[in-house]
């Protein structure tokens, strides 16, 4: 008779922990493999996990994806330090959060391997374009007692997303080797402006942005 304490090779004991080693191989292979070729047997394999797993915890290769992002970001953790303090200095607060998280040994692969992944197929970028809207510009925008606050995060965004991609994934210099504090000397009344500066003229943005009441939305 077998011994009852003979485990089966490569297979993890219960589920303590499998939801951690179930992100930290799906971080491995969005960033080995992309978006579009990572399955969730992969991710069960490199885990060392049945594939059940991944779907009790994650329902999908989309909740997986979903739940890697909020692990490389926590907003949780990050907005209630950006939006604390005078709205003057909220865009060093950001910048500085912003690149804290790039910076950082333990995040940088996960993100890393959430943007390589949005950029590479539409799917993952949906999945990230939303929880920035929900989670990052969403607050942004409701902090600022501004006209066009909406399009404001929006723009902010944008800006934030080109110089993560310019320093980080392509590594433009003097941006890629400069240092964080000059950078944030550098950049930060840039994002502020974008924040709490002159908005765009109303009329700057077709309907779809800035109905006017009345007219067409194209």
């Amino acid at each position: 008779m077998a011994d009852a304490g003979v485990r089966r090779s490569g297979r993890r004991p219960g589920r303590s922990g499998s939801r951690e080693a179930i992100l930290r191989a799906a971080r491995l292979k969005f960033a080995e493999l992309g978006y579009e070729r990572t399955t969730v047997r992969g991710i069960a394999r490199e885990a060392q996990v049945d594939a059940a797993l991944v779907h009790h915890f994650f329902r999908s290769k989309e909740g997986v994806f979903a739940a890697a992002v909020h692990e490389a970001i926590r907003p949780m953790e990050l907005m209630p330090v950006v939006l604390a303090g005078d709205p003057a200095t909220l865009g060093e607060r950001l910048l500085t959060a912003v690149l804290g998280l790039w910076e950082s040994a333990e995040r940088h692969d996960a993100l890393l391997a959430v943007l390589r992944s949005a950029v590479s197929h539409e799917t993952a970028a949906k999945i990230l374009r939303e929880f920035l809207g929900r989670e990052i510009l969403g607050p942004l925008a409701q902090a600022l007692a501004e006209p066009q606050r909406a399009l404001r995060a929006a723009l902010l965004g944008s800006q934030l997303i080109g110089l993560v991609m310019a320093r980080y994934i392509i590594r433009i210099e003097p941006l890629a080797s400069a240092s964080t504090r000059a950078l944030v000397a550098a950049y930060a009344p840039v994002i502020q402006k974008a924040l709490t500066g002159d908005g765009p003229h109303p009329g700057s943005f077709p309907g779809r942005i800035t109905p006017q009441p009345g007219g067409s939305a194209g």
